[in-house]
C-alpha cells in the first residue's frame, strides 16, 4: 500500500470514528520506539527492548481494538522526540492520555512529568509528592510501569543513595539519557 493510500485510509477511519489508537515507530539513538496516541493524546511510548506487537495487543485490550498504523497522526510526537535527542528540546508539550495508569501510580507519574530537564529526583521524593512518603517501593513500581517513558521522564528518578536504579529500556539507556541531559558525565 502506498503512503498516500495509507493516509487516505487513515483519514477515512478517523472521519468515520473507527480510529481509536494510531501508532507508528520513531527512530532514536537507542533503537526504534513505538508511539501510540488517541484523540486525547500520546498514550504509549514503547522502548527499543520492548515487544512492539505485545504493546499493540495490550493497547487493543485496554484502550480499543481499533488500532491502526497512522504515522501522520504522530508527526508532532516524532518531531519533539527528534528535537529532544538533538538536545534542542528540554520539555515536551504533547497532550498526554493518562488512561493506562490510575491511583497512586498515576500520581507518581504526574509528579515525574514535572521533573525538569537535567535534574533528578529519588524514589522517596516521588512517593512523597504522590501523597505517601512511605510507599517508596510502590513509587519504583510506578516508574517501571510508566507507559510514557521519555515524555514522562522516569529515567530522571534515581535510588535514594544516588544509584541509577532500574529502567524499562535497560540501565545503559537510562545512563545514556542522563548523559544526554548533562546529569552524568559521558564516559
Amino acid at each position: 500500500m502506498t503512503e498516500t493510500a495509507l493516509q487516505r485510509l487513515t483519514e477515512r477511519a478517523r472521519d468515520e470514528g473507527l480510529l481509536d489508537v494510531a501508532y507508528t515507530t520513531a527512530d532514536s539513538p537507542f533503537g526504534p520506539l513505538l508511539l501510540a496516541s488517541t484523540r486525547k493524546g500520546l498514550v504509549r511510548v514503547g522502548l527499543p527492548n520492548q515487544d512492539a506487537d505485545a504493546l499493540l495487543v495490550d493497547l487493543a485490550d485496554r484502550v480499543s481494538p481499533r488500532v491502526l498504523e497512522a504515522p501522520a497522526e504522530l508527526d508532532e510526537a516524532r518531531r519533539e522526540l527528534d528535537l529532544y535527542f538533538e538536545r534542542k528540546l528540554d520539555h515536551f508539550e504533547l497532550p498526554l492520555d493518562w488512561r493506562l495508569s490510575d491511583g497512586f501510580q498515576l500520581r507518581v507519574q504526574k509528579a515525574i512529568a514535572r521533573i525538569p530537564y537535567g535534574e533528578t529526583r529519588n524514589y522517596t521524593e516521588m512517593a512523597t509528592r504522590a501523597g505517601n512518603e512511605r510507599a517508596v517501593r510502590a513509587a519504583g513500581t510506578a516508574c517501571g510501569r510508566n507507559p510514557l517513558p521519555l515524555v514522562v521522564p522516569c529515567h530522571r528518578v534515581l535510588r535514594s543513595g544516588g544509584g541509577l536504579g532500574g529502567y524499562g529500556g535497560g540501565i545503559e539507556m537510562k545512563r545514556g539519557l542522563l548523559e544526554l541531559e548533562g546529569v552524568l558525565d559521558h564516559r
